[in-house]
């Protein structure tokens, strides 16, 4: 059994403040090794489930958040950017499952430090008429490849949000928002204990779950944080311009989708 494991920094146990998630902050280098300390329980919870290889994907700004020395040296690491399959690179070489931990609530969302993909360039995106969080791009992007997403660590709203796309999903509930950079948190020992319990678990009823997949063509619309930010994107020639903050395009399948959305917030750097 070969498992994916995508790992985000917003929704681990302890993070609340942006500068937690950001590098050249003090208190990103304690976020970082909470991260890398979830990720080894989920490690931990796949092998013990009978995993035969576990990849561990570093899903967070730059993608080189955790450090390799801190990780289970039982998993191979994947981290670097830029890369095709983005959150869930390594999916293509042929997983049986996926895990999702340090998740949290889209753009617009009532999540601790909700957003979707890059919060200075997009204040929402959908796909096919409906409001994606970053577990439903990335979790249509494994479905393309036949992977399901069999587990989801993050806060409460990360649930609410996706538990009717991921019907067979255990969500592991690692704190409870109450804005959006306040919330009320298990201890980091608690967060990853119940993370490697929810692993095990999640992978032992792993054949309940089916791959998540997106209708096709996909429709996308993106709501840009300004009009300039807009100006920006449409620079693109495929993107049509729907009002001074959106723009939408079609994609013939989700990969494509997925790709030309980092494509945009790549591009919105040249606004910093």
């Amino acid at each position: 059994m070969k498992v994916l494991i995508s790992v985000d920094i917003e929704g681990v146990a302890g993070v609340y403040h942006a500068e937690q998630v950001r590098a050249g902050n003090p208190e990103y280098e304690r976020a970082r090794r909470w991260m890398a300390q979830e990720a080894n329980a989920a490690i931990d919870g796949a092998f013990a489930a009978g995993a035969t290889e576990v990849f561990v994907n570093d899903s967070h700004g730059g993608f080189r958040n955790m450090p390799p020395d801190l990780l289970d040296a039982r998993a191979q690491v994947i981290q670097g950017k830029p890369r095709y399959l983005s959150m869930v690179a390594g999916v293509e070489l042929g997983m049986d499952a996926v895990c999702m931990v340090g998740y949290h609530s889209r753009a617009q969302g009532r999540g601790i430090l909700a957003h979707t993909i890059n919060s200075f360039a997009f204040a929402r995106v959908c796909i096919n008429g409906q409001p994606a969080s970053e577990a439903h791009l990335y979790g249509a992007l494994a479905g393309a490849y036949g992977a399901p997403v069999v587990m989801l660590a993050g806060d409460d709203v990360l649930r609410a949000e996706n538990e009717a796309l991921f019907p067979c999903a255990v969500f592991v509930q690692t704190k409870r928002a109450t804005g959006h950079a306040s919330g009320i948190s298990l201890s980091p020992e608690q967060s990853q204990a119940a993370i490697r319990e929810g692993v095990v678990l999640a992978l032992a009823q792993r054949a309940q779950c089916q791959p998540l997949l997106a209708a096709s063509p996909v429709q996308v619309e993106i709501t840009a944080t300004s009009p300039g930010m807009a100006d920006l994107f449409c620079q693109w020639p495929t993107l049509e311009r729907v009002d001074g903050c959106t723009v939408r395009f079609s994609a013939p399948e989700i990969e494509s989708a997925v790709r030309m959305i980092n494509c945009l917030s790549a591009m919105s750097s040249m606004l910093r």
